[in-house]
C-alpha cells in the first residue's frame, strides 16, 4: 500500500461489453402478453430477433443491443435483448430501452459513444482525509503516475480563460473564510439531458445524472476534487456576488427544498436580495438551474475548512461539496475547475458563449516555505539507507521541487495541492519517500530504548480490583455510550437542564452527556430480557455533571443489574446486597425514600465506614415488561477514598461467642435494617453482631404481617459469658422489643 487502501474492486457496467448500437427495423406483437417480437439491424453483426418488453420498441428507434445469447421467450427465440439505460449502467432509468437521437445516434454495429465497462476501484475514505488532492480521480491518477513512473496527463488547459473585465463582480467579507473566489459568466446556455457517456461515469460514482449543467460540476468536482456550483444569472439580483456571513435569523431556502435559518456562524453567497447559496455546502432554490436557463454563472472557490465543517454538522446537511471542502481545498485548483468547465461545456451545449473575462478575487496566499531534508537524518528516520538520486527521483515524481544547496541535504519546495496542511515539515517527507519504496522494504528492529515500568496509577488499579470482584460474582461488563436521549434523563426524573449538552451530537437521540449510569443499564436489561430468563450486567463509568470551572466534574460510578424473568424480585434486591458487601464488608444497608423509578418498598442507601457511598433497589415494575430487575449503583470516588483507611489489628478472640435467635413479628412494609437496629439499641457492650436471617410471611402470622429472624452473637474479650448472662441480654431484647410493640416469637 503506498497511497491509500483499497477495499475492493467491482465492475461496473459489464453489459456494455458486448452492446452496440442496433436499428429496429420491425415489430411484431407476440400474443397473449405485452412483448413484441422486434427484428433489428445490429450492423456487421447481421439482422437479430430479439423479444422486448419496452414499450418505446417502435420501428426506426436507434438503441442499444446486447449479445447476450439465445433464449426462448413465449416460444420466441430471442437472440440478444434490447437494453434500458439502468440495465447499461449508464443511469437508472428502467422505464424503456435506450434511444438515440440527432448526434447522438449511430451506425448500426457501432458502440455507445465513450460508454465502456469499467471498474470501480472502492477507497477507504478514512486513508485520505489528510488528503484533499485525493478526493479527485486526478489526484488519484498523479498517485499511480508517481508510482509507477509514467508520465500525467492534465485534462486542465488554462489557456481557454478569457480574458478582459469580468461580467459579475465578486466581493468577498473575510478572506480567512474565503481565500479565493472565482466565478465566470455563460450565455446562450442550452439545458438538456447529458450525453450518455458523462451519465454513465456519474453513475458509476454513485451520482445521479441531473442535467448537462449541474453533471458538469458534478463531473470537475469528482475529476478535479474542486466543487463548483452554477447559477441562473437572470435569477440573480445585481450584478455582485457578496461571499459574507449570515445575518442572525436570515432565512434560506436550499436546492433540496427545504428551508434553515441561518446565523453568523454561517458563510453564505449572497447577491443584493439575500442568500443564494451555503458556501461549501449547498446551492440556494431560488437560484437553481432549470430547463429555461440560457445565462449561467459558475462558481469556483475555496473556503475555510472548519467553517464549512461547523455549518455543515449544525445544520445536518453534509453533501459531497462540503466533504471536500472541509478538507481544506487548494486554492489554486479554482481556476483550473473553470478552465475545465469551458472545455467541457463545448461539448454539452453547443453554441454557449463567455460573456467577459473571469473574475477572481482573492487574499494574496505566500508559497509554503521550501523543507530542509538531511538525506543522513533521513536514512536514520526510516532505519534504511536509501540513495540520495532514488529520493529525488521519488519526490519529483510525487511533482515536489528538489535543489540541493549543500552535500546531503535536500531543499524541497512543495506543491500547492500539498501545501493544504498535508505537507509542512520534514517528517511528512520522510513518510513521502517511506510510502513509495515500501514499508515492507524495512527491516523491521525494535527500538532501543529502555523499559520503564509506567508510574502507578491507583484509580486504574482499583478499579481493576472492582471488575474482578463483580466477574467472580457472575455479572458481566458491558460498556454504553456517555450521551443520552432527554427522554432517557427524564424516565429517571431527572432535568435535562443540568445536563451538559452536546454542541454537535452524532444523533439527535445522543445531545446530553450522562449524569447517571442508569439510562444505559436500563437499555441493557430490556434488551436482554427479551433473549434470557436471568442475567447478571455491571458497567464501570463515568457520570458527567456541571461545574462551576470551565470543565465539567467526572465522577467514577458501578452500576450493577441483576435480572429474573421468574418470581418476586425478593431473591434478587437480597443478592445485589450481598454482590455489593463483596467489595464493601460490613456494608449497612439505610432504609431511604424511593425515587419514581424505583419499587416503594425496595430501596436502600448503603453506609460504608459512616459514609453514604451508594444505593440498591428494585427498578419499579412499569421500567420492566417482565421480570424483576435489582439495581446497585456505587461512587467508586467515594469508595476509593475510604478505601485508605487503615484497619487496626485485632488480636485473635480467646473465648468463645454465644448465639441465639430471635424472630420478630412486624408489619410488611417494616424495614429489616430497622428491626436491626432497634434490637441493636436493647443488647448492651457485649453484643458481637445481629444478622438478618431470613424472613417468613404466612399462617400461622396474621394477614398483614411477617417473621423477621436474626442470629444475635454476643461475647466478652476477657472472658466466657455464662449462660445467666447471655440470657440476661436475650430478655433485655425481647423487653425492649416488645416495649417498642413489636411481638417475639420466642
Amino acid at each position: 500500500m503506498k497511497t491509500a487502501e483499497c477495499e475492493g474492486v467491482e465492475a461496473v457496467a459489464p453489459l456494455l461489453a458486448c452492446s452496440c448500437l442496433a436499428r429496429v427495423e420491425s415489430v411484431e406483437p407476440i400474443p397473449g402478453g405485452h412483448n413484441v417480437k422486434a427484428v433489428v439491424d445490429t450492423g456487421p453483426g447481421g439482422r437479430k430477433t430479439v423479444v422486448c418488453g419496452a414499450p418505446n420498441c417502435r420501428p426506426g428507434v436507434i438503441t442499444a443491443y446486447a449479445a447476450i445469447g439465445k433464449k426462448s421467450i413465449h416460444g420466441v427465440e430471442s437472440d440478444g435483448m434490447l437494453a434500458s439505460a439502468a440495465e447499461l449502467g449508464i443511469n437508472k432509468d428502467h422505464a424503456g430501452i435506450i434511444e438515440l437521437t440527432g448526434e447522438l445516434s449511430g451506425q448500426p454495429g457501432t458502440p455507445l459513444d465513450r460508454c465502456f465497462p469499467d471498474s470501480i476501484i472502492e477507497i477507504d475514505n478514512k486513508s485520505i482525509t489528510h488528503r484533499p488532492d485525493l478526493w479527485g480521480h486526478f489526484g488519484m491518477a498523479r498517485e499511480v503516475a508517481a508510482i509507477v513512473g509514467d508520465k500525467l496527463a492534465d485534462p486542465v488547459d488554462l489557456s481557454l480563460l478569457p480574458s478582459g473585465p469580468a461580467a459579475i463582480q465578486v466581493e468577498i467579507e473575510d478572506f480567512d473564510l474565503c481565500s479565493r473566489y472565482s466565478a465566470l459568466v455563460f450565455e446562450n446556455v442550452t439545458v438538456s439531458p447529458s450525453p450518455y457517456w458523462l451519465q454513465a461515469r456519474l453513475t458509476a460514482i454513485g451520482l445521479n445524472p441531473i442535467n448537462n449543467i449541474v453533471d458538469m460540476t458534478n463531473f470537475i468536482m469528482s475529476e478535479l476534487a474542486q466543487p463548483m456550483h452554477a447559477f441562473d444569472s437572470d435569477l440573480l439580483h445585481g450584478n455582485t456576488i457578496s461571499v459574507r456571513r449570515a445575518r442572525n435569523g436570515e432565512p434560506f431556502r436550499a436546492l433540496n427544498g427545504e428551508d434553515y435559518t441561518l446565523d453568523s456562524t454561517n458563510l453564505v453567497i449572497a447577491d443584493s436580495a439575500g442568500a443564494i447559496g451555503l458556501a461549501g455546502v449547498m446551492g440556494g432554490g431560488g437560484s437553481a438551474i432549470s430547463a429555461k436557463t440560457t445565462r449561467v454563472v459558475l462558481e469556483s472557490a475555496t473556503f475555510q475548512a472548519s467553517s464549512i465543517r461547523k455549518t455543515s454538522s449544525a445544520l445536518k446537511l453534509r453533501t459531497d461539496a462540503s466533504m471536500r471542502f472541509e478538507k481544506a481545498q487548494d486554492p489554486a485548483n479554482t481556476l483550473r475547475g473553470l478552465a475545465r468547465a469551458v472545455q467541457l461545456l463545448q461539448e454539452l451545449s453547443p453554441g454557449i458563449r463567455l460573456v467577459g473575462g473571469v473574475a477572481d478575487v482573492k487574499k494574496k496566499i505566500p508559497p509554503p516555505p521550501p523543507i530542509d531534508l538531511p538525506l543522513d537524518w533521513l536514512d536514520r528516520k526510516l532505519g534504511r539507507a536509501i540513495p540520495a538520486e532514488e529520493v529525488r527521483v521519488i519526490l519529483e515524481r510525487l511533482e515536489f521541487r528538489v535543489i540541493e544547496p549543500a552535500p546531503r541535504l535536500f531543499r524541497v519546495f512543495v506543491p500547492s495541492w500539498r501545501a493544504t496542511k498535508d505537507v509542512s515539515i520534514k517528517d511528512d517527507l520522510v513518510e513521502e519517500v517511506g510510502r513509495m519504496v515500501g514499508y515492507d522494504s524495512i527491516a523491521p528492529q525494535a527500538p532501543l530504548v529502555d523499559s520503564r515500568v509506567p508510574p502507578a496509577n491507583p484509580r486504574r488499579h482499583f478499579q481493576h480490583e472492582v471488575r474482578n470482584i463483580f466477574v467472580d460474582q457472575g455479572f458481566t461488563e458491558v460498556y454504553n455510550y456517555s450521551f443520552l436521549s432527554e427522554e432517557a434523563v427524564r424516565a429517571f426524573g431527572l432535568d435535562p437542564a443540568a445536563h451538559v449538552r452536546v454542541t454537535n451530537p452524532i444523533a439527535s437521540d445522543q445531545a446530553l452527556m450522562r449524569t447517571s449510569l442508569l439510562p444505559g443499564i436500563l437499555r441493557n436489561v430490556l434488551d436482554n430480557a427479551k433473549h434470557r430468563e436471568s442475567f447478571r450486567l455491571f458497567e464501570i463509568g463515568l457520570e458527567i455533571h456541571k461545574a462551576d470551572g470551565e470543565l465539567p466534574e467526572e465522577i467514577p460510578h458501578l452500576t450493577a443489574a441483576l435480572y429474573e424473568r421468574h418470581g418476586d424480585g425478593r431473591f434478587g434486591i437480597f443478592e445485589i446486597k450481598r454482590a455489593a458487601e463483596c467489595l464493601l464488608p460490613g456494608a449497612e444497608a439505610v432504609p431511604a425514600a424511593s425515587h419514581p423509578y424505583e419499587h416503594p418498598a425496595r430501596s436502600a442507601d448503603l453506609r460504608w465506614r459512616g459514609q453514604m457511598v451508594g444505593r440498591f433497589f428494585e427498578l419499579h415494575p412499569k421500567l420492566v415488561d417482565s421480570g424483576r430487575a435489582a439495581i446497585v449503583d456505587l461512587d467508586l470516588r467515594a469508595i476509593q477514598s475510604l478505601s485508605g483507611i487503615e484497619v487496626k489489628f485485632a488480636a485473635i478472640r480467646r473465648y468463645p461467642t454465644s448465639a441465639f435467635d430471635l424472630s420478630v413479628v412486624a408489619g410488611l412494609r417494616a424495614h429489616a435494617g430497622t428491626l436491626r437496629s432497634e434490637a441493636e439499641s436493647f443488647a448492651g457492650p457485649l453484643l458481637e453482631s445481629i444478622e438478618f436471617v431470613r424472613e417468613y410471611a404466612g399462617p400461622p402470622l396474621p394477614d398483614g404481617s411477617k417473621s423477621v429472624s436474626f442470629r444475635v452473637t454476643v461475647g466478652s474479650p476477657e472472658r466466657t459469658l455464662s449462660s445467666e448472662e447471655v440470657g440476661r441480654i436475650r430478655a433485655a431484647m425481647i423487653e425492649g422489643m416488645q416495649g417498642l410493640g413489636y411481638e417475639l416469637r420466642v
